[in-house]
């Protein structure tokens, strides 16, 4: 956990950490290769932000997932521009490319 921190932070950086369980005042960290170390509290903070990741990540997937289609959306789109000619004007070449498909491949 602290490595995959660290790597966040510095995706470049060379270390070695041992006694990784996530708890940064448990661990020993090693920086190796002229690796610029990174402070505790940054490492910490990381760790902190990285545990919220996923209720975030569930959070994305779930609103995503609420959303209807990109088809049903621009059908949606569509339908409102049909209805209003100041958006059919505003939006002429959305509008009339749309329209040219709807007209030649009308639906049966």
């Amino acid at each position: 956990m602290i490595t995959k921190a660290i790597l966040k932070i510095n995706p470049n950086a060379k270390v070695n950490v041992i006694n990784d369980d996530g708890n940064i005042d448990n661990c020993t960290i090693n920086w190796l290769e002229d690796t610029t170390p990174i402070s505790k509290a940054d490492i910490k903070a990381k760790i902190n932000e990285m545990a919220n990741e996923p209720e975030q990540s569930a959070y994305a997937e779930q609103r995503r997932n609420a959303y209807p289609s990109i088809g049903d959306q621009l059908d949606m789109l569509w339908h409102t521009m049909d209805k209003d000619n100041e958006l059919q004007h505003k939006f002429y070449d959305f509008y009339q490319t749309i329209k040219k498909v709807k007209v030649a491949y009308p639906k049966k």
